[in-house]
């Protein structure tokens, strides 16, 4: 029997038996040098004592593991606040963004731009020093009003992605305006926007970080009290391999979730193809058969 040659795509031709070998020959070299690579970091780290019983004897004491657990509570608890008025706040400006009389698009436009340009440590200590509010609103505030503006560049982009004869289809009905944004451009643009919003609550949840530099007692100021302190020979490392994963792990449960959304919104009943029956035999006009050429 003969072999049947490797079928080719519209994308790319299918790789041939040498191409095959040279990427099995790549990908075992790639594997042993990201090998090599953790095993010289492992022996780094052991080779400086960061395995050593003192080090990672704090986490045994309930009055550590107390302060992780409510520097994690804090964390999230400002995630959710700014969050929650990002979106809201991103909602009004991209509104403002998107309307039809110019003084209040040049407000919105002006107001995004200032605050996407902004860098967010400064928005935070402005409200904190300037206006001497407390840490967590100051930290809340300062997030919501840099990630709104991100969110509603985000979200006006959506919109307009949405293909232009929708939206004079909706208008020729005799839709509003409002009924137009709610009913046909918002649902078909949140799919092609919830990476990007997932993207920016991301960032979001990392930059709660910054809460420890205004004395908000969050995740990561309670990992660095542990970390200086001197009665466990300094834990720095040991405090990172235990605060990083947490942080790494509620940035893919936001991934997972937007994915679980978007699998939900495609079975949704909205979404879903509407069956269509088959054609029948019939007249093609109400009053009798297919129109026929005139006689001569």
């Amino acid at each position: 029997m003969t072999a049947t040659a490797p079928e080719s795509t519209a994308l790319y031709d299918v790789p041939g038996p040498r191409t095959r070998q040279r990427h099995r020959l790549y990908a075992a070299v790639s594997t042993v040098l990201i090998l090599a690579l953790v095993g010289w970091i492992l022996y780094l780290l052991f080779d400086t004592g960061q395995f050593t019983y003192t080090k990672w004897m704090p986490f045994e004491y309930k009055g550590i593991q107390e302060l992780l657990l409510r520097g994690l509570g804090n964390t999230l608890k400002a995630f959710v606040m700014a969050a929650v008025l990002s979106l809201a706040l991103g909602t009004v400006l991209a509104t403002g963004r998107l309307s039809d009389h110019r003084p209040v698009r040049w407000i919105a436009a002006l107001v995004v731009e200032f605050f996407r340009a902004m860098p967010v440590l400064v928005m935070i200590f402005f409200i904190f020093v300037a206006l001497k509010v407390q840490p967590l609103p100051a930290l809340v505030a300062g997030l919501t009003l840099y990630n709104g503006s991100v969110l509603a560049e985000v979200f006006r982009s959506g919109v307009n992605a949405v293909e232009r004869g929708q939206r004079e289809a909706a208008f020729a009905l005799g839709m509003r305006k409002t009924q137009v944004m709610t009913y046909v451009l918002v649902p078909q643009a949140v799919r092609a926007m919830l990476p990007a919003i997932i993207s920016q609550l991301v960032v979001a949840l990392k930059d709660t970080s910054l809460g420890y530099l205004i004395t908000y007692e969050e995740f990561l100021h309670a990992g660095k009290l542990i970390a200086s302190n001197l009665d466990y020979d300094l834990p720095f490392i040991p405090v990172v391999m235990v605060i990083s994963p947490i942080y790494i792990g509620m940035c893919m449960l936001l991934s997972w979730f937007a994915q679980w959304v978007s699998r939900r919104e495609q079975r949704s009943p909205k979404t879903e193809a509407v069956h269509v029956a088959p054609a029948e035999k019939g007249t093609l006009l109400p009053g009798g058969g297919p129109p026929t050429a005139p006689r001569q």
